[in-house]
Protein backbone atom coordinates (compact mmCIF):
# COMPACT_ATOMS: atom_id res chain seq x y z
CA UNK A 1 0.00 0.00 0.00
CA UNK A 2 1.07 3.57 -0.69
CA UNK A 3 0.26 5.90 2.22
CA UNK A 4 -1.45 9.20 1.53
CA UNK A 5 -1.81 12.25 3.74
CA UNK A 6 -5.43 12.60 4.84
CA UNK A 7 -7.04 15.89 3.80
CA UNK A 8 -8.26 18.13 6.60
CA UNK A 9 -11.92 17.69 5.65
CA UNK A 10 -12.37 14.61 3.45
CA UNK A 11 -15.42 14.93 1.19
CA UNK A 12 -18.30 12.58 0.66
CA UNK A 13 -17.65 10.95 -2.71
CA UNK A 14 -20.35 9.88 -5.17
CA UNK A 15 -19.26 7.87 -8.20
CA UNK A 16 -22.04 7.61 -10.80
CA UNK A 17 -21.29 5.11 -13.57
CA UNK A 18 -23.55 4.51 -16.54
CA UNK A 19 -23.18 1.50 -18.80
CA UNK A 20 -22.27 1.77 -22.46
CA UNK A 21 -22.66 5.55 -22.78
CA UNK A 22 -20.81 7.27 -25.64
CA UNK A 23 -18.82 10.43 -25.08
CA UNK A 24 -21.04 12.36 -27.53
CA UNK A 25 -24.27 12.18 -25.51
CA UNK A 26 -24.19 15.40 -23.45
CA UNK A 27 -25.46 18.64 -24.92
CA UNK A 28 -23.07 20.90 -23.01
CA UNK A 29 -20.04 19.04 -24.38
CA UNK A 30 -21.16 19.21 -28.01
CA UNK A 31 -24.13 16.89 -28.57
CA UNK A 32 -26.59 19.58 -29.70
CA UNK A 33 -29.37 17.05 -30.35
CA UNK A 34 -29.40 15.78 -26.74
CA UNK A 35 -31.64 16.93 -23.89
CA UNK A 36 -29.45 16.57 -20.80
CA UNK A 37 -29.93 19.64 -18.56
CA UNK A 38 -28.60 17.99 -15.39
CA UNK A 39 -25.51 16.50 -16.98
CA UNK A 40 -25.06 19.90 -18.63
CA UNK A 41 -24.93 21.43 -15.17
CA UNK A 42 -22.18 19.01 -14.10
CA UNK A 43 -20.25 19.92 -17.25
CA UNK A 44 -20.67 23.69 -16.83
CA UNK A 45 -19.80 23.74 -13.14
CA UNK A 46 -17.32 20.88 -13.04
CA UNK A 47 -14.10 19.61 -14.56
CA UNK A 48 -14.63 17.84 -17.90
CA UNK A 49 -11.96 15.40 -19.05
CA UNK A 50 -12.46 15.60 -22.78
CA UNK A 51 -10.37 12.60 -23.79
CA UNK A 52 -10.94 9.76 -21.33
CA UNK A 53 -10.48 6.23 -22.67
CA UNK A 54 -11.46 2.88 -21.21
CA UNK A 55 -8.98 0.12 -20.46
CA UNK A 56 -11.22 -2.43 -22.18
CA UNK A 57 -14.21 -2.05 -24.50
CA UNK A 58 -16.64 -4.19 -22.48
CA UNK A 59 -18.16 -4.19 -19.01
CA UNK A 60 -16.25 -6.66 -16.84
CA UNK A 61 -12.64 -5.93 -17.83
CA UNK A 62 -13.29 -2.18 -17.88
CA UNK A 63 -14.82 -2.19 -14.40
CA UNK A 64 -12.23 -4.60 -13.03
CA UNK A 65 -9.52 -2.19 -14.16
CA UNK A 66 -11.40 0.83 -12.79
CA UNK A 67 -11.85 -0.67 -9.33
CA UNK A 68 -8.42 -2.28 -9.06
CA UNK A 69 -6.09 0.16 -10.82
CA UNK A 70 -4.52 -2.78 -12.64
CA UNK A 71 -4.25 -3.16 -16.41
CA UNK A 72 -6.34 -6.04 -17.83
CA UNK A 73 -3.37 -8.02 -19.16
CA UNK A 74 -1.78 -7.95 -15.68
CA UNK A 75 -4.92 -8.79 -13.70
CA UNK A 76 -5.92 -11.40 -16.28
CA UNK A 77 -9.46 -9.99 -16.46
CA UNK A 78 -9.81 -9.46 -20.21
CA UNK A 79 -13.38 -10.51 -21.00
CA UNK A 80 -16.93 -10.55 -19.73
CA UNK A 81 -17.94 -13.36 -17.40
CA UNK A 82 -14.58 -13.64 -15.60
CA UNK A 83 -14.48 -13.78 -11.82
CA UNK A 84 -13.32 -10.57 -10.18
CA UNK A 85 -14.08 -8.77 -6.93
CA UNK A 86 -10.75 -7.35 -5.71
CA UNK A 87 -11.08 -3.57 -5.40
CA UNK A 88 -9.59 -0.53 -3.70
CA UNK A 89 -12.90 0.16 -1.95
CA UNK A 90 -11.60 -1.50 1.21
CA UNK A 91 -8.88 1.14 1.32
CA UNK A 92 -11.60 3.77 1.63
CA UNK A 93 -13.17 1.80 4.47
CA UNK A 94 -9.82 1.72 6.25
CA UNK A 95 -9.67 5.51 5.85
CA UNK A 96 -12.98 5.89 7.68
CA UNK A 97 -15.49 5.84 4.82
CA UNK A 98 -18.79 4.02 4.91
CA UNK A 99 -18.96 2.41 1.46
CA UNK A 100 -22.25 1.71 -0.30
CA UNK A 101 -22.85 0.32 -3.79
CA UNK A 102 -26.23 0.73 -5.45
CA UNK A 103 -26.89 -0.73 -8.88
CA UNK A 104 -24.46 -2.30 -11.30
CA UNK A 105 -20.86 -3.13 -10.45
CA UNK A 106 -20.73 -6.25 -12.63
CA UNK A 107 -18.47 -8.08 -10.24
CA UNK A 108 -18.45 -11.81 -10.83
CA UNK A 109 -20.12 -13.18 -8.72
CA UNK A 110 -22.62 -10.34 -8.96
CA UNK A 111 -23.10 -10.03 -5.19
CA UNK A 112 -19.43 -10.16 -4.13
CA UNK A 113 -18.81 -7.72 -1.24
CA UNK A 114 -15.98 -6.04 -3.24
CA UNK A 115 -14.94 -4.04 -0.18
CA UNK A 116 -18.33 -2.35 0.40
CA UNK A 117 -20.18 -2.30 3.70
CA UNK A 118 -23.51 -2.47 1.84
CA UNK A 119 -24.50 -3.54 -1.65
CA UNK A 120 -27.85 -3.21 -3.39
CA UNK A 121 -27.25 -5.07 -6.64
CA UNK A 122 -29.04 -4.24 -9.89
CA UNK A 123 -27.30 -6.05 -12.73
CA UNK A 124 -27.54 -6.26 -16.53
CA UNK A 125 -31.07 -5.84 -17.80
CA UNK A 126 -30.92 -9.01 -19.92
CA UNK A 127 -28.88 -11.70 -18.17
CA UNK A 128 -29.54 -14.44 -20.67
CA UNK A 129 -26.37 -16.46 -20.16
CA UNK A 130 -24.11 -16.46 -17.10
CA UNK A 131 -25.96 -15.68 -13.90
CA UNK A 132 -29.33 -15.67 -15.63
CA UNK A 133 -31.10 -16.94 -12.52
CA UNK A 134 -29.43 -14.56 -10.08
CA UNK A 135 -32.18 -12.48 -8.46
CA UNK A 136 -31.07 -8.89 -7.90
CA UNK A 137 -32.98 -6.13 -6.11
CA UNK A 138 -34.93 -5.19 -9.24
CA UNK A 139 -35.87 -8.81 -9.94
CA UNK A 140 -37.29 -9.05 -6.43
CA UNK A 141 -39.17 -5.76 -6.74
CA UNK A 142 -40.75 -6.75 -10.06
CA UNK A 143 -41.73 -10.13 -8.63
CA UNK A 144 -43.25 -8.42 -5.58
CA UNK A 145 -45.45 -6.43 -7.96
CA UNK A 146 -46.64 -9.69 -9.52
CA UNK A 147 -45.04 -8.76 -12.83
CA UNK A 148 -42.64 -10.46 -15.23
CA UNK A 149 -39.28 -8.85 -15.94
CA UNK A 150 -38.72 -8.07 -19.63
CA UNK A 151 -36.03 -10.24 -21.17
CA UNK A 152 -34.72 -11.60 -24.44
CA UNK A 153 -37.06 -14.55 -24.18
CA UNK A 154 -40.02 -12.19 -24.32
CA UNK A 155 -38.60 -9.78 -26.87
CA UNK A 156 -37.89 -12.61 -29.30
CA UNK A 157 -41.61 -13.21 -29.79
CA UNK A 158 -42.13 -9.70 -31.16
CA UNK A 159 -42.97 -10.01 -34.88
CA UNK A 160 -40.45 -7.29 -35.77
CA UNK A 161 -37.79 -8.37 -33.26
CA UNK A 162 -35.02 -8.63 -35.84
CA UNK A 163 -35.87 -5.20 -37.24
CA UNK A 164 -35.67 -3.44 -33.88
CA UNK A 165 -31.88 -3.74 -33.40
CA UNK A 166 -32.51 -3.92 -29.65
CA UNK A 167 -34.78 -0.85 -29.48
CA UNK A 168 -37.92 -1.49 -27.41
CA UNK A 169 -40.18 0.54 -25.12
CA UNK A 170 -40.10 -0.27 -21.41
CA UNK A 171 -43.37 -2.14 -20.83
CA UNK A 172 -43.62 -1.98 -17.02
CA UNK A 173 -44.38 0.96 -14.69
CA UNK A 174 -41.80 3.72 -15.06
CA UNK A 175 -40.59 3.47 -11.46
CA UNK A 176 -39.46 -0.10 -12.18
CA UNK A 177 -37.23 0.89 -15.08
CA UNK A 178 -33.70 -0.29 -14.18
CA UNK A 179 -32.20 3.21 -14.19
CA UNK A 180 -35.09 4.76 -12.27
CA UNK A 181 -35.17 1.91 -9.76
CA UNK A 182 -31.43 2.16 -9.13
CA UNK A 183 -31.50 5.92 -8.69
CA UNK A 184 -34.56 5.71 -6.44
CA UNK A 185 -32.82 3.11 -4.29
CA UNK A 186 -29.82 5.39 -3.89
CA UNK A 187 -32.09 8.30 -2.92
CA UNK A 188 -33.97 6.08 -0.46
CA UNK A 189 -30.69 5.21 1.24
CA UNK A 190 -29.62 8.84 1.42
CA UNK A 191 -32.98 9.95 2.82
CA UNK A 192 -33.47 7.19 5.40
CA UNK A 193 -30.03 6.19 6.70
CA UNK A 194 -28.11 8.11 9.35
CA UNK A 195 -25.50 10.22 7.63
CA UNK A 196 -22.02 8.77 8.12
CA UNK A 197 -19.08 11.06 8.78
CA UNK A 198 -17.66 10.08 5.40
CA UNK A 199 -19.64 8.36 2.65
CA UNK A 200 -18.49 6.73 -0.56
CA UNK A 201 -21.43 5.74 -2.72
CA UNK A 202 -21.09 4.05 -6.07
CA UNK A 203 -24.26 4.32 -8.17
CA UNK A 204 -24.20 2.01 -11.17
CA UNK A 205 -26.96 2.85 -13.63
CA UNK A 206 -27.65 -0.09 -16.00
CA UNK A 207 -28.43 2.06 -19.06
CA UNK A 208 -28.10 2.99 -21.83
CA UNK A 209 -26.78 -0.56 -22.25
CA UNK A 210 -29.13 -2.63 -24.44
CA UNK A 211 -31.87 -3.56 -24.67
CA UNK A 212 -32.35 0.10 -25.56
CA UNK A 213 -35.51 0.38 -23.49
CA UNK A 214 -36.52 3.85 -22.29
CA UNK A 215 -40.15 4.66 -21.67
CA UNK A 216 -42.22 5.57 -24.71
CA UNK A 217 -42.62 9.11 -23.37
CA UNK A 218 -38.86 9.61 -23.42
CA UNK A 219 -38.44 8.11 -26.88
CA UNK A 220 -41.06 10.41 -28.40
CA UNK A 221 -38.73 13.41 -28.00
CA UNK A 222 -36.15 11.91 -30.39
CA UNK A 223 -38.00 9.81 -32.99
CA UNK A 224 -38.64 12.77 -35.28
CA UNK A 225 -35.78 15.00 -34.16
CA UNK A 226 -34.32 16.49 -37.37
CA UNK A 227 -30.78 16.78 -35.96
CA UNK A 228 -30.49 13.24 -34.55
CA UNK A 229 -27.28 11.99 -36.22
CA UNK A 230 -27.40 8.68 -38.07
CA UNK A 231 -24.39 6.59 -39.07
CA UNK A 232 -23.03 7.03 -42.57
CA UNK A 233 -21.28 3.92 -43.84
CA UNK A 234 -20.36 3.08 -47.42
CA UNK A 235 -19.35 -0.18 -49.09
CA UNK A 236 -15.71 0.86 -49.33
CA UNK A 237 -15.43 1.35 -45.57
CA UNK A 238 -17.11 -1.98 -44.85
CA UNK A 239 -14.82 -3.79 -47.31
CA UNK A 240 -11.77 -2.27 -45.62
CA UNK A 241 -12.67 -3.50 -42.13
CA UNK A 242 -10.09 -5.91 -40.70
CA UNK A 243 -11.07 -9.57 -40.73
CA UNK A 244 -11.99 -9.71 -37.05
CA UNK A 245 -14.55 -6.93 -37.50
CA UNK A 246 -15.92 -8.57 -40.62
CA UNK A 247 -16.44 -11.67 -38.47
CA UNK A 248 -17.96 -9.58 -35.70
CA UNK A 249 -20.57 -8.23 -38.10
CA UNK A 250 -21.48 -11.77 -39.14
CA UNK A 251 -21.53 -12.99 -35.54
CA UNK A 252 -23.77 -10.15 -34.35
CA UNK A 253 -26.34 -11.07 -36.99
CA UNK A 254 -26.33 -14.70 -35.87
CA UNK A 255 -26.26 -14.10 -32.11
CA UNK A 256 -28.53 -11.51 -30.49
CA UNK A 257 -26.32 -10.35 -27.63
CA UNK A 258 -28.30 -8.27 -25.11
CA UNK A 259 -31.45 -8.52 -27.28
CA UNK A 260 -29.72 -6.78 -30.19
CA UNK A 261 -30.36 -8.71 -33.40
CA UNK A 262 -28.04 -6.89 -35.80
CA UNK A 263 -28.37 -6.44 -39.56
CA UNK A 264 -25.66 -6.12 -42.15
CA UNK A 265 -27.66 -3.42 -43.91
CA UNK A 266 -30.08 -1.79 -41.48
CA UNK A 267 -32.44 0.78 -42.95
CA UNK A 268 -32.35 4.47 -42.09
CA UNK A 269 -35.66 4.10 -40.22
CA UNK A 270 -34.29 1.20 -38.17
CA UNK A 271 -31.15 3.14 -37.29
CA UNK A 272 -33.23 6.19 -36.39
CA UNK A 273 -35.35 4.13 -33.99
CA UNK A 274 -32.20 2.59 -32.47
CA UNK A 275 -30.53 5.96 -31.90
CA UNK A 276 -33.74 7.59 -30.67
CA UNK A 277 -34.16 4.90 -28.01
CA UNK A 278 -30.51 5.21 -27.00
CA UNK A 279 -30.69 9.00 -26.71
CA UNK A 280 -33.97 8.73 -24.81
CA UNK A 281 -32.40 6.36 -22.30
CA UNK A 282 -29.65 8.93 -21.68
CA UNK A 283 -32.30 11.61 -21.11
CA UNK A 284 -34.11 9.31 -18.67
CA UNK A 285 -30.81 8.88 -16.83
CA UNK A 286 -30.27 12.64 -16.88
CA UNK A 287 -33.60 13.17 -15.12
CA UNK A 288 -32.66 10.67 -12.43
CA UNK A 289 -29.32 12.41 -11.91
CA UNK A 290 -31.17 15.69 -11.45
CA UNK A 291 -33.31 14.16 -8.71
CA UNK A 292 -30.22 12.59 -7.15
CA UNK A 293 -28.52 15.99 -6.98
CA UNK A 294 -31.63 17.45 -5.33
CA UNK A 295 -31.56 14.70 -2.72
CA UNK A 296 -27.86 15.25 -2.05
CA UNK A 297 -28.62 18.91 -1.47
CA UNK A 298 -31.65 18.44 0.79
CA UNK A 299 -29.85 15.82 2.89
CA UNK A 300 -26.83 18.07 3.35
CA UNK A 301 -24.30 15.89 1.54
CA UNK A 302 -23.49 18.58 -1.01
CA UNK A 303 -22.06 20.81 1.71
CA UNK A 304 -18.85 18.79 1.29
CA UNK A 305 -19.02 16.43 -1.66
CA UNK A 306 -17.37 15.39 -4.89
CA UNK A 307 -19.61 13.93 -7.61
CA UNK A 308 -17.91 11.95 -10.38
CA UNK A 309 -19.80 10.93 -13.52
CA UNK A 310 -18.47 8.45 -16.08
CA UNK A 311 -19.30 5.35 -18.12
CA UNK A 312 -17.59 1.99 -18.51
CA UNK A 313 -17.42 2.11 -22.36
CA UNK A 314 -19.41 3.36 -25.34
CA UNK A 315 -21.47 1.90 -28.18
CA UNK A 316 -20.95 1.88 -31.96
CA UNK A 317 -24.70 2.28 -32.66
CA UNK A 318 -24.13 1.43 -36.32
CA UNK A 319 -21.02 3.54 -36.83
CA UNK A 320 -18.63 1.70 -39.17
CA UNK A 321 -21.37 -0.90 -39.69
CA UNK A 322 -20.94 -2.23 -36.16
CA UNK A 323 -23.15 -3.00 -33.21
CA UNK A 324 -22.50 -2.42 -29.54
CA UNK A 325 -18.92 -2.65 -28.18
CA UNK A 326 -15.89 -4.98 -28.62
CA UNK A 327 -14.24 -2.72 -31.20
CA UNK A 328 -11.67 0.05 -30.76
CA UNK A 329 -13.33 3.01 -32.46
CA UNK A 330 -13.67 6.29 -30.55
CA UNK A 331 -17.44 5.94 -29.86
CA UNK A 332 -16.66 2.68 -28.04
CA UNK A 333 -13.40 3.45 -26.23
CA UNK A 334 -13.91 7.15 -25.37
CA UNK A 335 -16.30 7.97 -22.54
CA UNK A 336 -17.61 10.97 -20.63
CA UNK A 337 -15.79 11.84 -17.40
CA UNK A 338 -16.82 14.82 -15.26
CA UNK A 339 -15.87 15.75 -11.71
CA UNK A 340 -18.20 18.21 -9.97
CA UNK A 341 -17.36 20.01 -6.74
CA UNK A 342 -17.84 23.79 -7.00
CA UNK A 343 -15.77 25.64 -4.45
CA UNK A 344 -13.26 22.82 -4.42
CA UNK A 345 -12.39 22.60 -8.12
CA UNK A 346 -12.68 25.42 -10.63
CA UNK A 347 -14.79 24.58 -13.70
CA UNK A 348 -12.61 23.81 -16.69
CA UNK A 349 -12.15 21.58 -19.73
CA UNK A 350 -9.13 19.27 -19.63
CA UNK A 351 -7.92 18.12 -23.07
CA UNK A 352 -5.14 15.73 -22.01
CA UNK A 353 -5.41 11.97 -22.43
CA UNK A 354 -6.44 9.91 -19.42
CA UNK A 355 -7.76 6.41 -18.74
CA UNK A 356 -10.96 5.53 -16.94
CA UNK A 357 -9.14 3.66 -14.18
CA UNK A 358 -7.35 6.91 -13.26
CA UNK A 359 -10.57 7.68 -11.37
CA UNK A 360 -9.50 5.13 -8.72
CA UNK A 361 -6.35 6.78 -7.31
CA UNK A 362 -8.09 10.15 -7.72
CA UNK A 363 -10.82 9.02 -5.30
CA UNK A 364 -8.25 7.55 -2.92
CA UNK A 365 -6.25 10.78 -2.93
CA UNK A 366 -9.39 12.82 -2.25
CA UNK A 367 -10.10 10.56 0.72
CA UNK A 368 -6.53 10.41 2.01
CA UNK A 369 -6.67 6.63 1.58
CA UNK A 370 -3.81 4.33 0.67
CA UNK A 371 -3.37 3.24 -2.94
CA UNK A 372 -3.13 -0.46 -3.76
CA UNK A 373 0.04 -2.01 -5.13
CA UNK A 374 0.50 -2.53 -7.95
CA UNK A 375 -1.40 0.47 -9.27
CA UNK A 376 -0.96 1.30 -12.95
CA UNK A 377 -3.53 4.09 -12.75
CA UNK A 378 -2.52 7.72 -12.23
CA UNK A 379 -4.33 10.24 -10.04
CA UNK A 380 -6.16 13.07 -11.80
CA UNK A 381 -6.06 15.25 -8.70
CA UNK A 382 -3.34 17.54 -10.14
CA UNK A 383 -5.59 18.24 -13.13
CA UNK A 384 -8.56 18.89 -10.86
CA UNK A 385 -6.54 21.33 -8.78
CA UNK A 386 -5.34 23.23 -11.84
CA UNK A 387 -1.71 22.14 -11.69
CA UNK A 388 0.50 21.86 -14.77
CA UNK A 389 -0.96 18.55 -15.97
CA UNK A 390 -0.54 17.44 -19.57
CA UNK A 391 -2.05 13.97 -19.34
CA UNK A 392 -0.84 10.61 -20.54
CA UNK A 393 1.44 10.17 -23.52
CA UNK A 394 -0.57 7.14 -24.61
CA UNK A 395 -3.76 5.30 -23.70
CA UNK A 396 -4.32 1.59 -24.26
CA UNK A 397 -7.40 -0.61 -24.46
CA UNK A 398 -7.39 -4.41 -24.68
CA UNK A 399 -9.88 -7.24 -24.97
CA UNK A 400 -9.46 -11.02 -25.25
CA UNK A 401 -11.51 -14.18 -25.17
CA UNK A 402 -14.99 -12.70 -25.07
CA UNK A 403 -17.85 -14.82 -26.38
CA UNK A 404 -18.51 -12.21 -29.06
CA UNK A 405 -14.92 -12.17 -30.33
CA UNK A 406 -15.12 -15.15 -32.63
CA UNK A 407 -12.68 -13.52 -35.05
CA UNK A 408 -9.81 -12.66 -32.70
CA UNK A 409 -8.10 -13.92 -29.56
CA UNK A 410 -6.65 -10.58 -28.44
CA UNK A 411 -7.22 -7.07 -29.75
CA UNK A 412 -5.19 -4.12 -28.43
CA UNK A 413 -5.53 -0.41 -29.17
CA UNK A 414 -2.81 2.15 -28.52
CA UNK A 415 -3.54 5.82 -29.06
CA UNK A 416 -1.55 9.02 -28.60
CA UNK A 417 -2.60 12.61 -29.21
CA UNK A 418 -2.72 12.09 -32.98
CA UNK A 419 -2.38 8.44 -34.04
CA UNK A 420 -4.27 5.28 -33.17
CA UNK A 421 -3.23 1.71 -33.97
CA UNK A 422 -5.20 -1.48 -33.41
CA UNK A 423 -3.30 -4.78 -33.35
CA UNK A 424 -4.98 -8.16 -33.66
CA UNK A 425 -2.96 -11.03 -32.22
CA UNK A 426 -1.90 -13.48 -34.91
CA UNK A 427 -3.46 -11.49 -37.74
CA UNK A 428 -1.79 -9.79 -40.65
CA UNK A 429 -4.22 -6.92 -40.69
CA UNK A 430 -5.24 -4.27 -38.20
CA UNK A 431 -6.06 -0.58 -38.11
CA UNK A 432 -4.15 2.70 -38.15
CA UNK A 433 -5.79 6.11 -38.12
CA UNK A 434 -4.42 9.64 -38.29
CA UNK A 435 -6.94 11.28 -35.99
CA UNK A 436 -5.82 14.77 -36.92
CA UNK A 437 -6.78 14.41 -40.58
CA UNK A 438 -9.31 11.59 -40.14
CA UNK A 439 -11.14 12.12 -36.81
CA UNK A 440 -14.04 9.89 -37.88
CA UNK A 441 -11.67 6.94 -38.46
CA UNK A 442 -12.78 6.18 -42.00
CA UNK A 443 -9.41 5.73 -43.70
CA UNK A 444 -7.46 2.76 -42.42
CA UNK A 445 -3.75 3.29 -43.10
CA UNK A 446 -2.49 0.04 -41.58
CA UNK A 447 -1.12 -1.12 -44.94
CA UNK A 448 -0.13 2.34 -46.19
CA UNK A 449 3.66 2.47 -46.80
CA UNK A 450 3.62 6.21 -46.14
CA UNK A 451 2.41 5.54 -42.58
CA UNK A 452 4.64 2.53 -41.87
CA UNK A 453 6.88 4.57 -39.59
CA UNK A 454 3.95 5.58 -37.37
CA UNK A 455 2.71 2.00 -37.23
CA UNK A 456 6.16 0.74 -36.23
CA UNK A 457 6.51 3.48 -33.60
CA UNK A 458 3.19 2.59 -31.98
CA UNK A 459 3.96 -1.14 -32.12
CA UNK A 460 7.26 -0.56 -30.33
CA UNK A 461 5.62 1.75 -27.80
CA UNK A 462 2.97 -0.88 -27.08
CA UNK A 463 5.62 -3.53 -26.46
CA UNK A 464 7.41 -1.23 -24.01
CA UNK A 465 4.16 -0.43 -22.22
CA UNK A 466 3.22 -4.08 -21.88
CA UNK A 467 6.63 -4.96 -20.46
CA UNK A 468 6.69 -2.01 -18.06
CA UNK A 469 3.24 -2.74 -16.65
CA UNK A 470 3.97 -6.45 -16.24
CA UNK A 471 7.24 -5.72 -14.40
CA UNK A 472 5.51 -3.20 -12.13
CA UNK A 473 3.06 -5.91 -11.13
CA UNK A 474 5.84 -8.42 -10.50
CA UNK A 475 7.80 -5.93 -8.39
CA UNK A 476 4.79 -5.08 -6.25
CA UNK A 477 4.01 -8.75 -5.70
CA UNK A 478 7.61 -9.50 -4.72
CA UNK A 479 7.59 -6.65 -2.16
CA UNK A 480 4.36 -7.92 -0.61
CA UNK A 481 5.73 -11.41 0.09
Amino acid sequence: MTDQTAPADPPHIFLVITDQQRFDTIRETGASWMHTPHLDRLAREGVVFERCFVNAPSCVPSRAALFSGIEPHVSGVLRNGQDWSCTWVGNLAEAGYHCVSVGKMHTIPYDAPAGFHERFVVENKDRFYEGRWFADELDKAIAAHGLTKPSRAGYRVLPDYRDRLGAVDWPLPAHLHPDSFTARTARWWLETRPRPERLFMQIGLPGPHPPYDPTEAHTRRYLDAPDLPLPEVDDAELAALPAYLQEKRRHDVDVDHDSVAWKLEPSADELRRLRAHYAANVTLIDEEIGQLMETLETTGYLDNAVVIFCSDHGDALGDHGLSQKWSMYEPVTRVPLMVWSPGRFEARRVPGLCQLFDVGPTILDLAGAARPEPCHAESLLPALEGDDWTGREIVVSEQAGDVSMTGARLVTMIRDARWKAVFVHGAGDGQLFDLETDPDERHNRFADPAAAGELRRLRDRLATWRTDTMLAGMDAFAQSR
